[in-house]
Formats: C-alpha cells, structure tokens, sequence
C-alpha cells in the first residue's frame, strides 16, 4: 500500500509542474502581455519598453521560464504584476476560498446522493425512486453555470438568501454565521448536479450487488433486508463511488470556475479568471499549479479510498 500510494505522490508532483509549466508558457506566447493590456494600445513605445523591463517581460520565453523554475524550486512563483503582491501569498488565501466551496458541496452531495442511490438501487419500483430517478436526470442536464444562474435569480427574487460574496459588510459579529448564509448558493449550485451522479452511479451499482447469489442467500436465511442492504450490500456497492471521487475533484475545480464569477466566491476560479484577462503570466502559472494540486490531491485520495475498499486495486 505505502509503495502504491507513493507512486501516486510522485506522479502529483509531476502533474503539477507540467500543467504549471504549461501555463506560463502559453500565457507568454499568446499575442500581447501585461502590459500592452493595463496601458492600451495608444501608450507611447518608449513607455511599453520601460514596462516590460521593469516586469521583465522584455526578456526570452527561456529565459524567463527558466528563471521562474529555480524560484518555484525555492517556492517562490514571482511576484503577481496586477496585484503587486507574491503569488506564494496570493495563492493559498483563495485557495482556501475555494476548498471551502468545493469541500462543503463534496460533503453534501455524499450525504445525499449516496443515500438516494441505495434507496432507488435497492427498491427499483415505487413512487419515490421513480421521482429520485426523474429529479436526478434533470439536474444532470444542468451544468453549474446554469444551476448557479437559476439559484442566484431565486436568491434575489426572495431574499432568503445573499446574492452572492462570501461576507456582507459589517457582519464581524456572526462571521461564521454569514459565511454558511453566503456558502448556501454556490455550495448548492456544485452539489446538486454531483448528488444527481452519485445517486445514478450508487443506484447502478447497488441494483448488481443486490442481485448477487450471496445477497439473494443471505436475504433467504431471514436477515433483515434493511440490514442487510445497509451493511453488506452498500459496502460492496462503493467500489464505483470511490474510483470515481478524483474525477469529481476535477469536475468541482472546473465548475467552480464559473460557479464562483456568477456568486462572486473570492476563490482560486475568479483569481484565474483576473489573471488570465490582465496576462498576469506568474499568477496564471500560481493558479494552474494549485488547481493541479488540488485534482492531484483528489485523484490520490480516490486511489486511497478505492485501495481500501478493494485492496487488489493496489497489487
């Protein structure tokens, strides 16, 4: 196990240094720069050459790649051009931003896209999983973008709930308390459509297991059904569920991207977005690096997971 799952950190590691790698390096050979962007087009030429010298953007792609390798092997990713701070102090600050989002709607599409999913599973017919069934494949058609638009108008329609930010003004007092009121939106645009999935893939994968001759042997001694779907059966039904939770990682980093622009979430998606649009090459490169931390950490945590409860998946 402590081979596999080092095989799988040392895989992370590269995967964050070539997608980081990647994106400075497209980001610095797309037409324009930095500067160019945040001084117009009808800026004088002696005052762009100034610029770029002084941002050292004047210098080669190898160059500047070159020097940004040896500070991102001190840890240090240069220093952001809009926002003249670090990018190493940039970074985790939204990062965390996002964790926050994408942790709390991974939380609550489990608890309840898996109960769903034994429930329809394991009693195909019936009013209630025919409904369960409906409701999920309508908001697997939805994607973020749209479930975030949807549930932003109703925010602002009833005023249950903060159109969008992470804290209102003056909210020092109950910062906790503002912080779930303002989570409740974005949270539940990235949760529903992850719950619809889970549901669909753990009702699949219950709907084999209860069909099974040990199941069926099992339900004939007089074992409870309950229990024996509850403890036996589900056990042997996540094996899908957890090979599945890396890619579900990356399907939260990627619809959060729009999820947090919409709800205006101060997390690693709107950060990107900024950089991208000013051709901040650094923090394009910071943002990629921790986006791929982020799906690297998630696929090594679905490893792990799918390892315990199928150990031949490690051999």
């Amino acid at each position: 196990m402590l081979i596999y799952i080092a095989r799988r950190a040392a895989f992370a590691v590269f995967l964050v240094f070539a997608v980081s790698s990647a994106a400075l390096v497209l980001a610095r050979l797309a037409p324009g720069d930095y500067v160019t962007t945040s001084l117009g087009i009808d800026a004088r030429r002696e005052t762009i050459e100034q610029a770029r010298a002084r941002y050292g953007l004047n210098r080669s792609i190898g160059e500047q790649y070159r020097d940004w390798v040896i500070r991102a092997a001190r840890l240090d990713f240069g220093q952001s051009l809009i926002y003249d701070r670090p990018v190493a102090d940039l970074i985790p600050e939204r990062a965390a931003n996002t964790a926050v989002l994408a942790l709390t709607a991974l939380l609550a599409a489990t608890l309840v896209g898996l109960p769903l999913g034994v429930i329809t599973g394991s009693r195909p017919g019936g009013v209630v999983p025919l409904a369960i069934r409906a409701t999920s494949l309508i908001l697997l058609s939805m994607p973020p973008l749209l479930t975030s638009l949807f549930l932003v108008f109703v925010a602002a329609r009833t005023g249950w709930l903060p159109v969008g930010g992470m804290s209102a003004a003056g909210s020092a007092g109950g910062a906790s308390l503002d912080l779930l009121r303002h989570l409740v939106v974005p949270a539940a645009a990235l949760a529903m459509p992850l719950a619809a999935m889970f549901e669909r893939l753990q009702a699949q994968a219950m709907s084999d297991v209860v069909g099974q001759p040990y199941v069926l042997a099992t339900l004939a001694r007089g074992v409870p059904r309950s229990r024996v779907v509850w403890r036996d059966a589900l056990k042997a039904a996540l094996r899908p569920v957890a090979a599945l939770y890396g890619l579900v990682v990356g399907t939260l980093l990627s619809g959060s991207f729009a999820v947090e622009v919409i709800t205006a979430w101060p997390g690693l998606g709107r950060l990107m977005l900024d950089a991208l649009l000013a051709r901040d090459v650094y923090l394009v490169a910071g943002c990629a690096a921790a986006g791929s931390l982020f799906l690297a950490a998630g696929t090594l945590m679905s490893d792990a997971a799918l390892a315990l409860v199928d150990p031949s998946t490690s051999e």
